[in-house]
């Protein structure tokens, strides 16, 4: 398996299907698992505040006890999070792209659990649409709890970074105001390849996204576009609600979407979807049938 990640990420993994997650270090092509690190509480959230002494602890580790990525399957970096939150017209050209004016406050709506799959699992089209889009975004993993938070202290709650696909199937989504319905399918939410700690990227807001469908890219931007920061969006969301260890916030979609496209660029099984973000990694969801078959792929 070919995959790119950050230069340090923390994975959740497991060898074999049978197989309970585990929690591992990726470097250079290979996994170090953290149950070799003393005082490891056996959660990826809380492992990225003490990654800088979990590499003193790994740096006497032989190369042979670490695992390659071929001989793994990623599993989405947070298993069960409390609240998945999902931004909506968060970069003006999407926006524009959509029909809409820049929103005067951040814009979200929820997808739940069953929504989440793995950096390169498939994403599955339903019986019930025929209309499923891409949306590349940056997610930010909640790491200390807070309500009412400042802005100078929002990026503090931060556990770190990773990428997520907002899969939408535009016919349900848009049957009503409410979004939910063509939001939170299964397999929606592919998300990874893993998590790289808050510390190691100083500025969320100065990252580069982009979107390929089958080898072509269709969503190309900077976070720095973003109407909302990352820092303004969690000071809103607290105001609300309190943000909890673990929550995940997907921070919204550039413009190039497939449904504003002319003629729409829908996903169809045999597809292949890939969403990168510098510094971080690409996951990369192959498109199929709920009968597992991949069909025809199409041209890039």
């Amino acid at each position: 398996m070919s995959v790119h990640v950050g230069e340090l990420l923390l994975v959740s993994y497991r060898q074999g299907r049978d197989a309970g997650p585990q929690i591992g270090l990726a470097q250079g092509g290979r996994i170090v698992p953290l149950s070799r690190v003393q005082g490891f509480s056996g959660d990826i959230v809380d492992a990225c505040a003490r990654v800088t002494g979990a590499l003193e602890q790994l740096d006497g580790i032989e190369r042979s006890q670490s695992i390659g990525f071929g001989d793994v399957e990623l599993c989405p970096p947070v298993a069960d999070p409390e609240k998945i939150i999902c931004l909506g017209l968060n970069y003006p050209d999407h926006a524009s792209e959509a029909g809409f004016e820049a929103p005067p406050v951040p814009i979200f709506f929820s997808k739940y659990g069953n929504a989440l799959s793995g950096a390169f699992d498939p994403i599955v089209v339903p019986r019930s649409s025929r209309q499923i889009d891409f949306e590349g975004e940056l997610a930010v993993i909640i790491g200390k709890p807070g309500k009412y938070i400042a802005l100078d202290d929002a990026l503090d709650h931060v556990a770190g970074y990773s990428v997520m696909n907002d899969v939408s199937a535009r016919d349900l989504q848009l049957q009503t105001s409410q979004w939910t319905a063509g939001k939170t399918l299964d397999t929606f939410a592919p998300f990874g390849p893993g998590i790289v700690p808050a510390g190691l990227i100083p500025d969320p807001q100065d990252l580069r996204l982009e979107t390929r469908l089958n080898g072509t890219v269709v969503q190309s931007d900077s976070t720095a576009s973003m109407i909302f920061g990352v820092a303004e969006t969690i000071v809103f969301l607290s105001s609300l609600m309190t943000l909890r260890p673990g929550d995940v916030i997907a921070t919204g979609t550039p413009a190039g979407v497939g449904f504003k496209r002319e003629p729409p660029l829908f996903l169809t099984p045999g597809d292949v979807v890939e969403v990168q973000i510098e510094r971080i990694g690409t996951i990369r969801n192959p498109v199929v049938g709920e009968d597992g078959a991949g069909g025809e792929r199409r041209g890039a």
